[in-house]
């Protein structure tokens, strides 16, 4: 019981530095690309991990059948889960983005139903849903519905989504069988040397690598810069790795749209953003849909699977 609760703890803890996350990233990408901002993240997240595993002293004890296990999940997240979303903002609004990725938990929920055999209850289903139309209702009403689609865009923004939601549900096991630091610290590791691979061969072919480093030049960027790197990468990691291995993938999933809720309620207390009705609505919606989702708690496991 205190477990479940740690775990609970850990996800809004994780959610928040996920809703929060969104204004530093705006920050960096005013001195850096989209790409760049990627590698110099997780060079930070990685030195960051290093730094833990040397004053831990504890040794990662994986066998190479081991690394490639974990090395497959880190290809979902963070590889490709941020690469289809950088990429994909560049060719839809975030409105839209916001709504397709609150489809996260439905995929989540299929997902965990099919491989890890998980139930759900007709009432967690119903709160879910919830959650995801309150999400979905807010973006509409800040104005998705006015903007042009883009059809590649928003395939981008929906692959990010699918493999969330399959990190949600292999990262489930995945911590079960290893320690929560040795699946962090080898996922951050594959993010540094994928993204700054990319990064640093896509200087090379413009003839940029001058530039790779220029954005440490500005003091906004390299506070944001140590919290998406820290906090964001390596501390979410940590904490949605923690949770996973406590709590069913679904009722993880959910909490994606609490860290939109916290996004927004940032962008209006911080950046003075407009704050409507709507907004509280929408909130409420999606409020009842986290707490309903993880309080309807599967007390039928003989019940009849998705």
């Amino acid at each position: 019981m205190i477990e479940n609760r740690n775990a609970y703890i850990a996800v809004t803890i994780y959610a928040i530095i996920i809703g929060l996350s969104f204004m530093f990233v705006k920050v960096t990408l005013t001195v850096a690309t989209p790409l760049d901002t990627l590698a110099h993240r997780f060079t930070i997240a990685w030195i960051a991990a290093t730094v833990l595993f040397v004053l831990k002293k504890e040794s990662i004890k994986v066998t190479k059948k081991d690394v490639l296990r974990i090395a497959l999940l880190a290809i979902l997240y963070p590889t490709l889960f941020f690469a289809f979303q950088v990429f994909g903002l560049v060719h839809t609004s975030s409105s839209e983005a916001g709504i397709i990725q609150a489809t996260i938990p439905i995929f989540t929920l299929i997902f965990a139903s099919i491989i890890l055999k998980e139930t759900s209850t007709r009432s967690q289903k119903i709160a879910i849903g919830l959650s995801v139309l309150g999400v979905m209702y807010i973006m509409y009403m800040n104005g998705a519905g006015d903007t042009n689609t883009s059809l590649f865009g928003a395939g981008l923004i929906l692959l990010s989504a699918l493999t969330a939601s399959l990190y949600n549900v292999f990262a489930r096991r995945l911590t079960q069988r290893y320690s929560l630091f040795t699946v962090t610290y080898i996922m951050t590791l594959f993010g540094f040397i994928a993204f700054n691979g990319l990064a640093l061969t896509n200087h090379v072919m413009n003839g940029t690598v001058d530039q790779f480093m220029q954005p440490f030049g500005h003091g906004n960027f390299v506070l944001a810069i140590l919290y998406l790197g820290i906090l964001s990468s390596l501390g979410t990691s940590y904490l949605s790795n923690y949770a996973l291995s406590k709590i069913d993938a679904s009722k993880m999933s959910v909490f994606s749209n609490f860290a939109t809720l916290i996004t927004i309620l940032a962008g209006v207390i911080f950046l003075k953003e407009e704050f409507h009705l709507y907004h509280i609505a929408g909130s409420i919606i999606i409020i009842i849909g986290v707490v309903g989702t993880n309080y309807f708690s599967a007390r039928g496991k003989s019940n009849k699977k998705i």
